[in-house]
Order: structure tokens, then C-alpha cells, then sequence
């Protein structure tokens, strides 16, 4: 199997500290100290892939209450009998919605604001058809941007109303770091929304908020299927589950890991392995993007 170069990050907690499945440090199944009861949780494309999968997870962790989000309502149905077999308690809001569309999502933000009173946890994963350039950009940057303008006075208020830490998972890709032949409208979108997250921890961490850029890992979804350039570009590379992200997101939420806050992040890295590597983290402000002079 062929690596991507040392500068997309691939490697960085080192080879042999990389995961390609969900495993117990990250598994609200198996770890009790990741269930999150009174927390409410919303994903955006949950009707399948990686929302979908994130979704569970979040079942798994016990939280109060999930919003799912995306564009096919049948597809919310199938999750949401899911979400209760898991957990026949949590209380599931479907809405089916354009990520794009402002007044949708505005709609959202009011409803959820009016049922649940408080959000703690918000996954905008975007999808976008690298065929159509200004679609895919609009798709990667557009739409989470339009979820925090409308969700962070709610994240605002549960930290503060709760006291707690309230969580924004933008989901990014490691295309972000590579210029690729035929790929720039989808990595030109990807490396926007890292810098977006970064801006959201500079403006938000003293509010109670913490934000992540979060690359899902090597997952062999339609997305990944739907462009040949794409898809030669990942050779060998799809060889992780679709749970892998779900359960990287529940860690990343189940505590305050602001020192990890504004950064890039790949669900394949091992999170003890991050966790040794917090000081040296920490004192080079490592995974943010930067001009290196």
C-alpha cells in the first residue's frame, strides 16, 4: 500500500500508532467513561456513511437526545430506527434539508433551540460532488459555516447555562494538505474549513467552546467512488470503517480537550498515542496551518 507523503500528516503519532477500526479507548460500548447522558448531539449527512455511523455512536454513548440531519427523509427514518434499538430513550429530530440553503438551516437551529433548549455537540459533515467546482466548495465551506452561524448561540448557551464544554466537529479530509491534479475545488474547500475552525476556536474558546477539524480516515464511501481522479488518488488507501470517525468524535466530545481545540486531527491516529504527545502538542502549536519561513 503506498503512504501520503510526510506533509499530509498521515504518519504523525507514527506507524505503528495508527488504527483503521474502532477500538475500546473509543468505543462508548466499551468505555463507560465516554457515555454522555443530557447531552444533545447533532450530525448533518447522518442518513448515511459517516453521519450515519456517527450518529450510532452517539446512541451508544447514551446522550439525551440527536438530531439528525440530511437530504433524503427515508434515509433519517432507517437511522433513527437504529438510533432506538440501540437506546429506545433518546430522542431523535429529523430534518430533512440543503446544508446550502440558509433559511433550512435557520429553521433548524430555531426548532432544535425550541424542543431541546440546548445543543453540546455539532458534526457538520458536508458532501460534495467533485465535479462540479464551485458546488464542492460551496458543499465543504458554505455549509458548515451556515450550521455554526446558526448553532453557535446555542453552543454558547448550554456551556454557559450547564457549564459544561459544548463541542463543533468540522469534518475535514487529509486532501487538505495535497495538491492533487484534478482535486482542487475539493482540497481548496477542505483547507477553508480548517482555517474556519481555527478562527472558531480563536473566537469561541472563551465562551466554553471547543472546535476540531477532523479528517474521517481511508473510508471507501460514494463520495470516494463518484470521480475516477478522486478514487486513483486513494489507491489502496480506503481501509478504514465507517465506525472509526463515529467513535473519534464521541472522544474528542466526552471532555475538554482544549488544548487540542482549532487543530487538525485524523480519526486513524491513536488517541493515547495523541495524548503522550499533548506538551510537545501544545508547545509548537502543532497542527494548524501555517507559512513555515
Amino acid at each position: 500500500m503506498s503512504e501520503p507523503p510526510a506533509y499530509t500528516g498521515y504518519l504523525f503519532p507514527g506507524r505503528e500508532n495508527l488504527r483503521h477500526d474502532i477500538y475500546p479507548t473509543i468505543s462508548a460500548a466499551q468505555t463507560p467513561s465516554l457515555k454522555q447522558p443530557g447531552k444533545v448531539a447533532l450530525i448533518t449527512g447522518a442518513g448515511r456513511g459517516i453521519g450515519r455511523a456517527t450518529a450510532l455512536q452517539y446512541a451508544r454513548a447514551d446522550v439525551a437526545a440527536i438530531i439528525l440531519c440530511a437530504r433524503t427523509a427515508s434515509q433519517l427514518d432507517e437511522v433513527q430506527s437504529e438510533v432506538h434499538k440501540i437506546n429506545d430513550s433518546i430522542r431523535v429530530h429529523k430534518f430533512s434539508l440543503d446544508v446550502t440553503e440558509d433559511a433550512a438551516v435557520a429553521h433548524c437551529a430555531e426548532e432544535v433551540k425550541k424542543t431541546e433548549g440546548r445543543l453540546d455537540v455539532l458534526v457538520p459533515i458536508s458532501k460534495g460532488d467533485p465535479k462540479r467546482y464551485w458546488g464542492s466548495i460551496t458543499v465543504n465551506v458554505k455549509g458548515p459555516y451556515l450550521f455554526l452561524h446558526a448553532f453557535l448561540p446555542l453552543l454558547q448557551i448550554t456551556a454557559r447555562k450547564f457549564n459544561t464544554i459544548t463541542t463543533v466537529i468540522n469534518m475535514t479530509s487529509i486532501g487538505a494538505h495535497t495538491v492533487y491534479p484534478g482535486l482542487s475545488e475539493y482540497s481548496i474547500g477542505k483547507v477553508a474549513l480548517n482555517t474556519l475552525t481555527q478562527f472558531v476556536d480563536a473566537e469561541y474558546r472563551d465562551q466554553g467552546i471547543q472546535a476540531f477539524a477532523l479528517h474521517p480516515g481511508g473510508i471507501d464511501t460514494d463520495m470516494a467512488r463518484s470521480d475516477e481522479t478522486f478514487i486513483k488518488g486513494l489507491d489502496g488507501l480506503l481501509i478504514d470503517t465507517v465506525e472509526l470517525p463515529g467513535g473519534f468524535c464521541v472522544w474528542l466530545s466526552a471532555a475538554d480537550r482544549k488544548w487540542l481545540s482549532g487543530r487538525y486531527l485524523a480519526a486513524p491516529w491513536d488517541v493515547e498515542s495523541i495524548e503522550q504527545m499533548q506538551d510537545d502538542i501544545v508547545a509548537g502549536d502543532k497542527l494548524k496551518a501555517r507559512l513555515v519561513l
